[in-house]
């Protein structure tokens, strides 16, 4: 089946690997739309693992449906691309997410599990979710990372009234300010490198100003609404200067909450965490629940998505889509791929 595959950094190879066989009652699907991620961005610059077939934001339809004998062939699905072990405490309390197996076999994002950038795949049973037939194919494939932002929200425990800072224009970023202004919010600002994403967050309502990251004085500029600093700040890009910038924007006592992961150590001016007692929480994709509570409101159109989509591309188009993504310059937040075009 056609693929494409890492083949070095900066470099995506279309190429053709042996279409997913039934094992383990895994479901068999044929991809409809793959999302491109933020982290799909990082292994196509570090050009690591070469041969990983990437693609963890899907829509599918079902061609085998294993051993869910809910399912039947045609049946249109999503998943949660993850590997939780079942039997840790964390599993056990619900929390999969935080399970210390739960990426070993990610699909899209282990070389044993290839993902979306294909014809075909292959996902474990019990993470597969029977998608509403209202919902279009794209919609779909956002699932997953808008329930990414709704995790990051949650954890933010942003109130009515408070003001709020996110950090990074991406597609995680956009939604976590709309979302957070479902929350209540009353001020949401975007903090972006890039300002076509910048004044595109104003444009689509993510945000109510935008701040350039890039700008000498931003430090005063971006506090000039909340001279005792912003309630919860969510920072999307996981750096050294995203997160000093996240804990110096934030007003004491108040909360920091870390989508962005870094490969690499940060370092941090921590005598403002402390001096400031700042709460600073991670946010790891999202629960079960949260996973289902976005394709609920996605079904009830209580939140459009679509608007968020730039591009639709062909397997043949990806590696351009991926340079595109990685510019910093383009404004493009989120392009899907369309493995039948």
């Amino acid at each position: 089946m056609k693929c494409v595959q890492i083949a070095g950094p900066k470099r995506l190879e279309v190429t053709n690997i042996k279409p997913p066989v039934e094992h383990d009652g895994y479901v068999i699907c044929e991809l409809k739309k793959t999302g491109i991620c933020g982290s799909d961005l990082h292994y196509f610059v570090s050009g690591e693992p070469k041969g990983l077939v990437m693609g963890h934001e899907i829509c599918a339809t079902v061609i085998n449906p294993g051993s869910r004998k809910d399912l039947k062939k045609g049946d249109r699905i999503t998943a949660l691309p993850i590997s939780p072990c079942g039997k840790c405490p964390q599993c056990k309390n619900n929390e999969p997410e935080v399970c210390p197996h739960t990426w070993d076999l990610g699909l899209g994002l282990s070389l044993n599990t290839p993902g979306g950038y294909a014809e075909l795949t292959s996902i474990r049973p019990d993470m597969v979710i029977k998608v509403p037939n209202n919902l279009t194919d794209a919609e779909v494939a956002l699932v997953e990372p808008t329930a990414v932002s709704l995790r990051a929200v949650h954890r933010a425990g942003i109130e009515i009234g408070d003001h709020v800072l996110i950090i990074g224009g991406g597609i995680i970023g956009q939604i976590a300010g709309m979302f957070a202004k479902k929350a209540g919010a009353t001020y949401v600002a975007i903090s972006e490198a890039n300002p076509g994403r910048g004044k595109k967050a104003v444009r689509l309502g993510s945000a109510d100003e935008y701040f350039d990251a890039l700008d000498p004085a931003w430090a005063v500029n971006v506090n000039k609404n909340n001279p005792y600093g912003y309630d919860k700040v969510i920072d999307c890009c996981g750096n050294s200067a995203t997160l000093s910038s996240a804990l110096v924007a934030c007003k004491p006592q108040g909360t920091v909450v870390l989508v962005g992961i870094s490969m690499e150590p940060v370092s941090i001016p921590d005598i403002v965490l402390a001096m400031h007692e700042i709460n600073v929480k991670g946010a790891a994709a999202y629960t079960v629940e949260e996973f289902k509570q976005v394709i609920q409101m996605m079904a009830e159109k209580k939140i459009d998505m679509l608007k968020y989509i730039d591009d639709i591309v062909p397997l043949d188009g990806v590696q351009k889509a991926c340079e595109r993504l990685t510019s910093g310059t383009d404004d493009a937040i989120k392009i899907l791929i369309d493995p039948s075009k």
